[in-house]
């Protein structure tokens, strides 16, 4: 249990490194907009296939597309006189040319997002409503940034047919079609793929990861279901935290209701997590609670669920609310009056010393 906790601490430190793959940039939709895109139903799709020598055949790829979108249940056209809701355009190329920052948010905010620095090829998924580009963009690229070089290695005739290829390989295993109907506000598509038993368990927390920004209040009985599978765990609450401030109530959900240690500990850590990035003042009060409820019996180590508490500690120490002050300073008392030596009870004395440090400056508190 200990060292599955700890790599539950490792992934949202790492978490806290890369950032979150996920959800594209966008300029601003009207309610209009919002009400037609929730009722999309038949997608053209339109697809440009460019190497350096030109246009090239791009039918590979546009019926792979198509294939995934009507795995989700879409209808999908391709004919520009056949009646459609939204056309999403993808645009391939041998060695990508740098078209400048999106209209909204920056390029590197999320690992699908365009990639200003990426000169290789590389697969740009966009749409239009009723011909109007509304600034969503997600971009799928290939191992390789060379692809001169990476045929060679595959002794492929050319570069540019090749790259190409690659690229439908990539699009095969890349989910834009949740990542489509989670923008779009499709949950019923997305919990439907949660329901069959075939979904993988990596498209299953890519789900998981989008569905609190379709604010959809179904996905707590999937993500609980997750959860309780250790080998899925982990992931599925890292997911959850990944959406920032919108997975605060299913991950303090999770906090104050399950009774495994380590769930609850990985929960707590998310809130932190997700508290020092955004400053949300709604995290505080939960971990401030079990923590007075903690000093409330705490006098020997075995009335101590170390997993839990530290996490608690350390994530109210990012959160620096002027309330905890006061809580802290009698857990560091009590904790340095029990004769422990454990690594447990060591890790617990040092993050509530550096708690404390960080709520006890008043030009730091909240």
């Amino acid at each position: 249990m200990r060292a599955w906790t700890t790599s539950v601490v490792t992934v949202f430190l790492l978490l806290g490194l890369f950032g979150a793959e996920g959800l594209a940039r966008r300029t601003y939709l009207t309610p209009e907009q919002k009400t037609q895109l929730e009722t999309i139903q038949i997608i053209r799709v339109h697809v440009l296939a460019l190497t350096e020598r030109g246009k090239v055949d791009g039918t590979a790829i546009q019926d792979i597309v198509r294939q995934r979108l009507e795995e989700l249940g879409y209808k999908v056209v391709t004919d520009r006189d056949d009646p459609s809701d939204v056309m999403v355009n993808v645009k391939c190329e041998e060695q990508k040319k740098w078209g400048g920052t999106t209209r909204a948010g920056g390029d590197a905010d999320h690992v699908g997002a365009p990639s200003r620095l990426w000169k290789g090829p590389a697969c740009l998924f966009s749409y239009h409503l009723e011909g109007r580009d509304l600034g969503w963009y997600i971009e799928v690229r290939t191992t390789f940034e060379d692809p001169g070089e990476a045929s060679k290695v595959a002794n492929a005739p050319q570069s540019g047919p090749y790259a190409i290829q690659q690229l439908a390989e990539r699009i095969r295993e890349f989910d834009f079609p949740v990542m489509l109907a989670a923008e779009w506000g499709h949950d019923t598509h997305l919990l439907e793929l949660l329901k069959n038993p075939h979904t993988s368990n990596k498209r299953k927390l890519k789900i998981l990861s989008l569905l609190p920004q379709v604010q959809s209040s179904d996905a707590l009985p999937f993500l609980k279901d997750m959860i309780q599978d250790k080998e899925l765990a982990e992931e599925a609450i890292v997911a959850l935290s990944t959406t920032g401030s919108d997975a605060i109530p299913l991950l303090t959900e999770l906090f104050q209701t399950e009774t495994d240690s380590a769930i609850r500990a990985a929960a707590a850590k998310g809130l932190g997590e997700i508290g020092a990035h955004t400053g949300d003042p709604s995290i505080t009060p939960p971990l401030l609670t079990y923590l007075l409820e903690s000093l409330n019996h705490l006098k020997t180590s075995t009335d101590i669920d170390f997993p839990v508490l530290t996490e608690v500690v350390w994530s109210l120490g990012k959160l620096r609310n002027e309330k905890s002050i006061k809580p802290i300073n009698e857990l560091q008392g009590k904790i340095w009056l029990i004769y422990d030596t454990s690594k447990e009870m060591a890790t617990l004395r040092d993050a509530t010393n550096w708690t404390y440090k960080q709520i006890d400056m008043d030009w730091q508190v909240q």
